[in-house]
């Protein structure tokens, strides 16, 4: 209750609204959001969940798991990922999708903004990965700056990793948003 006033307060003080599609929503799915242009596209997305009761989990350098930083990542559903030993991320985490009857992953994959002003290099491909190892769905949100809305813009269901990649940039392209994907393999 708490999380959801904090959260409707939130979006109230910085003039943002939200959509939310019920129709969308599995016990278990990976959510993607674009584009992840500034923290605050994280700090709303937290918001928007907290505001639809969405208990949700995401994947953090496990640097920041130290001191006090530690049990408020908990808290918010963080998981420690070693960005170094990166490669059973995939197992490790379609085995949490496995052991759980709800689990919502949330993930802005890599490559959704230029750090330095540089070109963007394509999006990394891991959340589909996951999504396609754990046999469950992916949910496309959207960060709408233009519009200042919060809001789902469907799922996919992982089949074909090319063709799903192809799919997810032409549904946020649509909204204006070119993601940048991978050539084909």
């Amino acid at each position: 209750m708490i999380g959801q006033f904090l959260g409707k307060t939130l979006f109230k003080l910085n003039g943002w609204t939200y959509q939310n599609d019920p129709s969308l929503w599995s016990d278990k799915q990976v959510v993607i959001g674009f584009p992840h242009t500034t923290n605050m596209d994280a700090i709303r997305s937290v918001a928007l969940f907290h505001i639809l009761g969405v208990q949700t989990h995401t994947l953090i350098k496990k640097e920041l798991f130290k001191g006090a930083l530690k049990p408020i990542l908990e808290a918010l559903g963080a998981i420690p990922v070693d960005r170094q030993n990166a490669k059973d991320v995939v197992t490790q985490m379609a085995a949490e999708f496995a052991k759980r009857e709800r689990f919502t992953l949330v993930l802005a994959p890599e490559a959704t903004r230029a750090k330095d002003g540089s070109e963007r290099k394509p999006i990394r491909t891991g959340f589909w990965h996951i999504a396609k190892a754990a046999n469950v769905p992916i949910v496309l949100m959207i960060s709408d700056n233009a519009n200042q809305q919060g809001r789902f813009l469907g799922k996919i269901i992982p089949s074909e990793l090319d063709a799903d990649l192809k799919l997810i940039r032409e549904l946020y392209l649509k909204e204006g948003v070119d993601v940048k994907i991978p050539e084909p393999q």
